[in-house]
């Protein structure tokens, strides 16, 4: 910790701040060891209020998408970087670490990379070679330079140190411990019944459309999505085309402790992202530690890390078959199980496992060896 202690760090992330957990908690344990510490992001129009103990920069910029946006920003925060008072530079996934590399270059201050995901095997890059190219072009020349990287999970640390030659550790992305809230009343906007929730992005690949779809064979309960991204309009869209308004409701994005205690309150947590190349394959996706600390039992895709997860503590099941109705089916059975009581009692023993507080000491010993 000593060696923490008053040193200057600048994390640098592409959103607003707001909903990005990993990096406040990253944030949140330096400057709890002494660190002075600076998150910076971007300001959008919908951007909502930030307050942190410590300090957040948010650039507001002229373009705010499409592919001149990635340029325009890190010309930005090459610009704002170069001259800000800072010890150690933190890039966040490969859309910040140009303007954090020359900058370490140029003023001789350490470098650590943050890798959230396979960055160039993203569903929305796989399909548009070019732009891939001009991505994995960067990552080739920047990533064998990088001392000092970590990222999510086993899978996807294995696979950068192979291509690039470097040592990435994991800090997994869990929450912090946290206790099971229990509501009495029905939440506002939601009809008193049982619920399935999805929490996180709305992106392609993440398996809404069959949720959605499963509706049509459900009468029981109903389905929860809270979040927002890419897709959230035609998702809507869907569910006012099957005339499922009554059984699917699409939240938007929430305040933390409202999606903390709407969860507790779930009786099933589903992360059922696709195979849409490497990237989604081997994701290990912070709702998974989100639902644990919610003590809700999960359905999750058949994919390695998350089914590694969930096998290893028995805490839910593996999605069996991806047609809606298979998958209504499932969720149907899930809801009935005689396991669940089983299910709820792992649960506890994985929320004590998978937390924060625990995992941080990978954090903070990355940190102190720099």
């Amino acid at each position: 910790m000593e060696n923490l202690k008053n040193k200057r760090i600048t994390f640098t992330v592409i959103n607003d701040l707001v909903t990005d957990q990993r990096v406040h908690r990253s944030a949140q344990t330096l400057h709890e060891a002494g660190a002075s510490v600076t998150l910076i992001g971007r300001f959008l129009a919908d951007s909502l209020p930030v307050e942190r103990d410590y300090k957040t920069k948010r650039l507001h910029l002229l373009i705010n998408s499409g592919p001149v946006f990635y340029i325009f920003y890190n010309i930005r925060l090459f610009f704002y970087l170069l001259f800000k008072k800072t010890d150690i530079l933190v890039a966040i996934d490969l859309d910040t670490l140009l303007a954090n590399y020359l900058v370490s270059v140029i003023r001789h201050k350490k470098l650590v990379y943050d890798a959230h995901e396979l960055f160039t095997e993203m569903p929305e890059l796989v399909d548009r070679k070019r732009t891939q190219k001009i991505w994995l072009t960067l990552e080739k020349w920047i990533l064998p330079k990088i001392k000092h990287s970590y990222t999510v999970c086993k899978s996807i640390g294995e696979i950068y140190n192979r291509q690039y030659g470097i040592n990435m550790e994991v800090v997994r992305n869990v929450p912090f411990s946290r206790n099971r809230d229990i509501s009495n009343t029905p939440f506002k906007n939601l009809p008193d019944k049982k619920f399935v929730i999805y929490q996180g992005a709305v992106n392609i690949g993440r398996g809404l459309e069959m949720f959605i779809d499963a509706f049509e064979h459900i009468d029981d309960f109903i389905g929860v999505i809270a979040g927002t991204g890419d897709i959230i309009e035609s998702l809507r869209q869907r569910v006012a085309g099957k005339k499922l308004g009554n059984k699917i409701f699409i939240l938007g994005r929430l305040p933390l402790d409202e999606l903390h205690l709407l969860t507790c309150n779930a009786a099933l947590g589903v992360s059922i992202e696709e195979h849409l190349g490497m990237n989604y394959y081997f994701a290990l996706p912070n709702k998974l530690f989100d639902y644990i600390q919610t003590r809700v039992p999960v359905l999750v895709s058949d994919l390695p890390e998350m089914k590694n997860i969930v096998e290893s503590y028995q805490i839910g099941e593996v999605v069996e078959s991806r047609s809606p109705k298979a998958f209504a089916n499932q969720m149907k059975k899930m809801l009935m199980s005689p396991k669940r009581e089983l299910w709820y009692a792992n649960l506890e023993t994985a929320a004590a496992d998978l937390n924060w507080e625990k995992e941080k000491r990978s954090l903070l010993r990355i940190f102190e060896q720099l």
